[in-house]
């Protein structure tokens, strides 16, 4: 399976200099400047060299197992009037699509000589994937945490320890995603000569947007392909839950040159927008400087980053990738958000109707679904991002199935 696009992507939705429109840059202490020029020039060196992409071809084959099926969801297909086809990304090896970034970052990692690994998480998936390639490759690991997060994935956080992983919870702001990032930022700059930080979604200081999503853009090749294959069409839309944005960013790219195929970011509504207590940065939010790039996040009229609310921890942050925010911009997706209790009614609807347990962040990307305007007789994709185990504690603690 090639691994770059294998259709011309069009001119003005291409990236420049480390900007997406005026989105993107570099936006950190000079100390970090060498090692993200060191970065940007091993991936353009390793990106180009068919060893480095046969050995991540291996890989994908061998330990992540794709590609990922492509699945006909029927009951719901006939529930709604069109054709239904779920990526399976939950299928990848431990539970979600962020081994395909994590797994690339670490043959780069190793190939410059970086022996310690350090990583945010929210929801733990990212966690849980960079704690697996260290074990895999014999590689220091340091997992920051929100204590939040902490307590709410609680399995995934023995998981990584299992693994080897230092988990680090952070006790400041939110005790969420942002607060962890914030700490594994301090971490780098304080260590960047023998660590590399691998950060789990499609934001940051360039070049690691542009790189996520080349790790994350098998998804959208391989989607693009078996849709064309088993319904015989590209589909008018595909739908992808955006937090940070890495999933929906490797999805879409599949899709990107094709105009009739709307693209559907769906964020976390939280409590709705209008409470304030939400994480929907594009639906209701300003562009401003985030952890090291220039994108849309929630923030005050002073400028200062708002506090999030959703009970999906990996959607659970005010900022986004600022790919996402020039899709936004320039029109080619349109970004809606959907509640808790719209994803808790998605979460539980897509159990019963197709026996997919999807993760919090996924069922967001359903709850859209039942509610866009497809056309009847048309044919939608989903990516299913990841399983939902490690969301089980929370899901029996707020839906009382069965009381």
């Amino acid at each position: 399976m090639a691994l770059k696009h294998n259709v011309a992507m069009p001119t003005d939705l291409r990236e420049s200099a480390g900007r997406f429109g005026p989105y993107g840059g570099r936006y950190v202490p000079e100390t970090l400047i060498p090692a993200l020029d060191e970065l940007s020039e091993a991936l353009e060196r390793y990106w180009a060299d068919s060893d480095f992409r046969e050995e991540l071809r291996s890989y994908h084959r061998h330990v992540i197992g794709r590609p990922t099926p492509l699945t006909h969801a029927r009951r719901i297909s006939s529930e709604l009037g069109f054709d239904v086809f779920v990526k399976r990304e939950d299928l990848c090896h431990t539970g979600s699509h962020k081994l395909n970034n994590a797994l690339g970052q670490a043959l780069l990692a190793r190939r410059m000589g970086k022996q310690r690994i350090i990583a945010e998480t929210g929801a733990g998936q990212h966690g849980v994937a960079t704690a697996t390639v260290c074990a895999m490759f014999g590689l220091e690991c340091v997992v920051y945490m929100g204590e939040e997060d902490v307590r709410r994935q609680e399995i995934n956080v023995f998981r990584m320890r299992l693994l080897g992983a230092t988990v680090v919870p952070v006790s400041s702001g939110t005790k969420t995603l942002k607060d962890a990032t914030n700490e594994a930022m301090r971490d780098w700059v304080t260590n960047v000569e023998s660590t590399h930080y691998i950060v789990g979604s499609c934001v940051g200081p360039h070049p690691y947007p542009s790189m996520v999503r080349r790790f994350q853009e098998v998804i959208g090749i391989e989607c693009r392909e078996q849709i064309v294959k088993q319904a015989g069409r590209l589909p008018d839309a595909a739908f992808a839950c955006v937090g940070g944005g890495s999933n929906a960013i490797g999805f879409f790219s599949g899709f990107l040159a094709d105009e009739s195929v709307q693209l559907i970011g769906v964020e976390a509504g939280g409590r709705g927008l209008d409470s304030g207590e939400h994480a929907a940065p594009l639906t209701s939010g300003a562009p401003g400087v985030l952890h090291g790039s220039f994108s849309y996040l929630m923030q005050d009229d002073d400028g200062q980053v708002l506090p999030t609310h959703s009970i999906s921890a990996g959607l659970d942050y005010p900022g986004v990738g600022p790919e996402h925010s020039f899709l936004k911009d320039s029109g080619r997706a349109v970004y809606v958000a959907a509640t808790d209790g719209e994803a808790l009614d998605a979460f539980v609807w897509l159990s019963r109707m197709e026996g997919l347990i999807p993760a919090f962040e996924s069922a967001h990307a359903f709850a859209a679904l039942r509610t866009y305007p497809v056309p009847k007789g048309g044919v939608a994709v989903v990516n299913l991002s990841g399983r939902g185990d490690k969301d089980m504690a929370v899901a029996a603690q707020t839906l009382h199935l069965g009381d």
